[in-house]
């Protein structure tokens, strides 16, 4: 019987990451999906999200550095950290990822053609709506339709629990937000 080894990812400040960067020393690695990536990223990053996440390819792409990962806040590259592991190798990830980033005062690039809602700010206008519109018809139509409300609240609940939003990754192919062909990530914010 063997024991795996779970290499607990170590945690990267947005100065020390900037300095690993700037030194050539680190690769910076997104995991999140295209849609958040499209929208606001760290200049420097690479992407692999971690729906496809495929270790062989990010070592592949990143030999000889340090990979760091980064997601929003930190779970998903907790998680890209756990795949990309190997036996008495160091994982990194950015401590609070892009949202740790961005309140140390450092610039993000926003694409010009990002939707003016963030898809996640979407999902939780979705998700109201179709948890109020299920209680209304369940008063007024059927008591059936009170079951649109907990589907809708089941969903929550997993994506909270997993990082994966079926909703998110809808919305996110509706037309209103596409990236427009060509567009680039131009726009500085700090």
């Amino acid at each position: 019987m063997t024991t795996e080894t779970v290499c607990k990812p170590i945690d990267v400040s947005p100065e020390q990451l900037e300095s690993w960067i700037a030194s050539g020393e680190a690769v910076l690695v997104d995991v999140r999906e295209g849609f958040e990536h499209e929208a606001e990223r760290i200049a420097q990053s690479r992407h692999f999200p971690l729906s496809t996440f495929d270790p062989d390819k990010v070592r592949q792409a990143c030999a000889d550095k340090r990979v760091v990962f980064h997601c929003r806040s930190g779970k998903r590259s907790a998680d890209a950290c756990e795949r990309f592991a190997q036996e008495g190798s160091e994982t990194y990830h950015l401590q609070g990822g892009i949202e740790a980033w961005k309140a140390s005062g450092r610039a993000t690039e926003r694409s010009a053609s990002a939707p003016r809602i963030d898809v996640m700010r979407q999902v939780q206008m979705t998700a109201g709506s179709l948890v109020l519109l299920g209680i209304i018809l369940g008063m007024y139509v059927s008591p059936w339709l009170l079951w649109l409300s907990a589907f809708v609240g089941a969903g929550l609940i997993f994506a909270g629990a997993t990082g994966w939003c079926g909703m998110a990754m809808i919305l996110s192919r509706m037309p209103w937000n596409r990236s427009a062909p060509g567009a680039s990530c131009s726009t500085k914010h700090a």
